[in-house]
């Protein structure tokens, strides 16, 4: 391993490698494993943004490999549908959350004090770790070995889903359908603390009657909560008509 490192920190990252299912003799290039886990309040220089943006492509290609694999039958768009998903901020927060990764973050006290950021800090790290494995061998050889089994679960839960994670989009495909016309969303900031996971409130109208309502730390968020009510409340509503 690289005599630059600190012997406490090589642990640390053959810790999180034998997490991820590596094996000891795996071709890990841990400094660059390090500068995947290194944000940019720690330094402006050396960080993990380029490791991200190459981490993303790997992640892509990872899902899309995986996809035609498994469901080489598939409509083209609806594989799409799915990679959506797959590569989502929320999915690859959740895989960090998975392995403990914050633990493996160095980064400053301020920003980890930012919660409404955390999601995407750690889906940031979690791209760059991929893009660091993927220029250890310049392949996916360490990637798929593990990564292919959540991709399995993932993909397996949304074709369960018929909104497909994005409720929005669900609810205006069902509108269009119906009658060619858009559902409405009103929002009202109901409290002014940054991060509260229920900042904003949202509802979901169609040809005058409210749908559904929800709560989110952002309008986004509050948008597709009042959508997946919306969505399940019209589909039911649509159906008793028929």
């Amino acid at each position: 391993m690289p005599v630059s490192l600190d012997p406490r920190r090589q642990k640390e990252l053959q810790r999180l490698a034998l997490k991820l299912g590596l094996c000891d003799s795996a071709p890990v290039d841990w400094e660059k494993l390090d500068l995947a886990l290194t944000h940019i309040s720690i330094s402006a220089a050396e960080n993990y943004e380029q490791l991200e943006f190459l981490g993303d492509a790997a992640l892509r290609l990872a899902a899309a490999e995986f996809l035609l694999e498994a469901y080489p039958n598939l409509k083209v768009g609806e594989m799409a549908a799915i990679r959506s998903h797959l590569v989502s901020d929320r999915t690859l927060a959740e895989l960090a959350d998975c392995y403990g990764l914050e633990r493996y973050l160095l980064i400053s006290a301020s920003a980890a004090g930012d919660k409404a950021g955390r999601q995407s800090r750690l889906a940031d790290a979690f791209e760059a770790i991929l893009g660091a494995l993927y220029l250890s061998t310049q392949s996916l050889d360490l990637i798929r070995p593990w990564l292919d089994s959540h991709l399995k679960r993932l993909a397996a839960e949304v074709r369960t889903d018929p909104a497909r994670q994005n409720y929005k989009a669900a609810l205006q495909e069902l509108t269009q359908a119906y009658n060619r016309t858009l559902p409405e969303y009103r929002v009202q900031e109901i409290k002014q603390s940054h991060g509260d996971p229920e900042r904003f409130s949202a509802e979901a109208w169609f040809q005058g009657r409210r749908w559904g309502c929800g709560k989110g730390a952002s309008i986004k968020l509050a948008e597709q909560a009042a959508a997946e009510e919306a969505f399940w409340a019209l589909k039911k509503g649509l159906g008793n008509r028929g």
